[in-house]
């Protein structure tokens, strides 16, 4: 590992995320647990605020459900059962991953992917801005089809990296 990725913040390291995926992931191998935990919900809270333009523009077209409202569900969906679903994803590939010759830990499992959704979480803000501002469209189906693919490259890229070690 080069000393300018061990030395970089976070926010380079996302970036770096969309070209070396598997580097970025092996230099974060050594975080602590709680460091995990901190990833995954500092994306949940981006993919929060990335849903709000399209919740308000969505109650401004149809106020019979109130802004409060969405965004009320949105909050329980995203900061309280996307993390329960995150883990249970994580335990579940790395017990899969035990039938192919390369296992990844579980413990590594959820570094990949959680890393994955905080490395996708700009495209996420950008695919709610299109979505609030320009609405459904082409443009939308980009930005989404460009934050989905990049999720799973850097996903896959992480798990490849990790995969055998754990």
């Amino acid at each position: 590992m080069s000393s300018q990725m061990r030395n970089a913040g976070i926010l380079p390291r996302v970036l770096q995320s969309w070209w070396a995926p598997g580097r970025v992931v092996r230099s974060l191998r050594d975080l602590p647990d709680r460091a995990l935990i901190v990833i995954l919900m500092a994306a949940m809270l981006i993919f929060l605020v990335a849903q709000m333009p399209g919740h308000s523009r969505a109650a401004y077209l149809d106020p019979s459900v109130p802004l409060q409202a969405r965004l009320g569900g949105a909050l329980l969906a995203v900061m309280f059962m996307m993390p329960l679903l995150a883990y249970a994803v994580a335990a579940l590939v790395a017990a899969l991953s035990r039938l192919t010759p390369r296992a990844i830990g579980a413990r590594d499992s959820r570094l990949a992917l959680f890393w994955a959704l905080l490395a996708v979480a700009p495209a996420m803000l950008l695919a709610g801005l299109v979505e609030g501002f320009v609405g459904p469209g082409a443009a939308l189906s980009l930005v989404r089809a460009v934050a989905g693919l990049g999720f799973l490259v850097i996903w896959g890229a992480g798990l490849r990296a990790l995969a055998g070690n754990g």
